[in-house]
């Protein structure tokens, strides 16, 4: 397992990051910690999860992610572990997350921090990311930027002030964005410049074979600014498993289960696409997830790659991706498999 420094900060994480936001609805806690074992026994030493957790997000199972994780937290020497979580922002309803998320101010920062302490068993977080921008912005397989969205949101300097207290109170170390646009991102740094407020240290947008919106704009505010990719869904919900291709469904499967959170993988050209990288990871002896992965893995922009499963299995066939180099070879047919299908699932 390689480490990387995340950004600015003094965070050495590994390569591969564990997600964790089936905890509570696809995986039990028992599961969880079956899972947080294996991985942190490979050198995994970052996990992500999120207040809003578990997916898909309802009022029943909300916080148990954080929940579970913070039950094996306790039983972890606190230092060994890099523990990332997020707060939920306003746009997307979710009113049985304190009432209904309303900014991403004061306020609700203190409040959310205090809930994702109290459930994670631990008095500070490493790395706290907001998870969607407070502003509106297409996400989430919306393509179009509609100014007619517009909704009040809270300025960028006054969420930085927000942070800061709970930086300054200790119980953050250090944040993160999370779906930010370019522009968000600049904003956010150039204001914590200016008055002194948290850096951001990372950024957490979607990345995959499927969506390979962040390298034209976003990677060179990671080659500048020298904030780095923690890339989500690298697997793409697990369409690039192959397992979705001809209309499959099969048992247990997240997509099988809960069809609408895949939405933006209903988009034409996902299908097609998925098949042409499949036939090109079995043309050169690899699994579909495994060269999809490393893939990700081996982006230069990238600080470590957040992997999900449900079961032990696919925990162990998706970590041993650490073993694997793509060839240039590989590396040039998914260019032009990309070129053929650009960002089918964004």
């Amino acid at each position: 397992m390689k480490y990387n420094v995340l950004g600015g900060s003094e965070l050495k994480v590994s390569e591969i990051c564990l997600g964790t936001m089936t905890y509570g609805e696809q995986n039990n806690e028992a599961q969880a910690h079956e899972q947080l074992d294996y991985a942190f026994s490979r050198g995994v030493n970052f996990l992500d999860a999120a207040e809003m957790y578990p997916v898909p997000p309802r009022g029943e199972t909300q916080g148990r992610t954080e929940s579970y994780v913070g039950s094996w937290l306790k039983k972890q020497a606190r230092d060994s572990v890099i523990v990332a979580t997020k707060i939920t922002a306003p746009g997307r309803g979710f009113e049985w997350v304190r009432g209904g998320p309303k900014a991403i101010d004061k306020a609700s920062v203190e409040e959310a921090v205090n809930g994702s302490l109290q459930r994670l068993q631990t008095d500070y977080i490493d790395l706290y990311q907001i998870h969607w921008p407070d502003r509106y912005l297409p996400n989430f397989g919306q393509a179009f930027y509609d100014p007619t969205q517009e909704r009040m949101a809270t300025s960028i300097e006054d969420q930085l002030v927000a942070l800061d207290g709970v930086v300054k109170a200790g119980k953050v170390r250090y944040i993160g964005l999370s779906n930010e646009s370019p522009w968000g991102v600049m904003q956010f740094l150039s204001i914590a410049r200016e008055r002194n407020l948290p850096m951001s240290a990372s950024i957490q947008n979607a990345y995959s074979l499927l969506n390979r919106a962040y390298e034209p704009a976003l990677s060179e505010v990671t080659r500048r600014e020298g904030i780095p990719l923690i890339p989500y869904s690298a697997l793409a919900f697990g369409h690039l498993t192959g397992k979705y291709l001809d209309g499959a469904q099969p048992p247990g499967a997240r997509l099988t289960l809960f069809p609408p959170f895949g939405q933006r993988y209903t988009k034409e050209n996902v299908a097609p696409a998925t098949q042409a990288y499949v036939e090109l990871a079995k043309c050169h002896g690899l699994s579909p997830a495994t060269m999809a992965l490393a893939f990700v893995r081996s982006r230069w922009f990238v600080a470590s790659t957040i992997i999900g499963a449900t079961t032990l299995d696919q925990l162990k066939e998706n970590i041993d991706v650490v073993e694997v180099e793509l060839s240039e070879a590989v590396l040039a047919e998914i260019d032009a498999i990309h070129l053929r299908y650009p960002n089918p699932a964004l």
